[in-house]
């Protein structure tokens, strides 16, 4: 005996949140890729703090992923059982989201300091490093409009006369446009690239906090709507 009434109602709104969820788990996925990618590769961050809350955006995501698949059965098949285990799962995953919040607000609080470590890292290994590597800086320092870690100066071992800045610190970049113009505000920028690099991280970190906070509302919704379906399931089983 199906559930009837306001039960049915409850049973497709927790059969739409689980889709909700399915795509919740499927952008998780992307978004602690994209954070991974862009924490590793854009930035360099190599702080293994950092990689904490991506990884678990990405596990969290997964998990979501297939949790909300069964949740739609547990919903539409009206099966006590598949519906209990569900809402013990996402409860589960509500503290685990906890846990990640936690990591990505220390990192928040020592974003300044990996920035500061990673850029001097960048600049200490960029004449020895590969060309891939030379590029990813390159292109930080072209996109940010910024050179160094705190002014143009953190460059001041790129060349033995110690007045040149890789040409990508120019503000018109043209081959050799960075030999003998460290401090020349004219043809290079003076900033460096750590405030901009800073901000750029708390700021995806805010969006990414946004979306923890509506996720979080969306599965206690969930947990809620599953409770009241559990009980309409059992008041039905009584009947019976």
């Amino acid at each position: 005996m199906g559930v009837e009434g306001g039960m049915k109602c409850v049973k497709f709104l927790l059969f739409f949140f689980n889709f909700i969820f399915w795509i919740c788990g499927l952008a998780l996925i992307v978004v602690g890729i994209l954070v991974q990618l862009a924490l590793h590769k854009t930035f360099m961050i190599r702080d293994a703090t950092a990689s904490g809350a991506p990884i678990v955006l990405i596990g969290i995501g997964v998990v979501i992923f297939f949790i909300a698949f069964f949740g739609c059965c547990g919903a539409w098949k009206e099966n006590y059982c598949m519906v209990t285990t569900f809402a013990i799962l996402i409860s589960l995953i509500i503290i685990v989201e906890i846990a990640a919040a936690i990591a990505g607000y220390i990192f928040r609080n020592k974003i300044s300091n990996v920035v500061q470590d990673s850029l001097t890292e960048m600049i200490t290994k960029y004449n020895n490093s590969s060309a891939e590597f030379r590029d990813t800086v390159d292109k930080l320092q072209e996109d940010l409009k910024c050179c160094g870690v705190n002014s143009s100066t953190d460059w001041k071992h790129f060349k033995p006369a110690g007045n040149s800045v890789p040409d990508s610190c120019c503000k018109n970049v043209t081959a050799s446009c960075g030999i003998g113009t460290m401090t020349d505000a004219a043809k290079v920028y003076q900033k460096g690239c750590h405030d901009a690099v800073e901000a750029l991280l708390k700021k995806n970190i805010q969006w990414v906090i946004v979306a923890a906070l509506v996720i979080a509302f969306l599965q206690i919704m969930g947990i809620v709507f599953s409770c009241m379906l559990m009980r309409g399931i059992r008041s039905g089983y009584e009947v019976m």
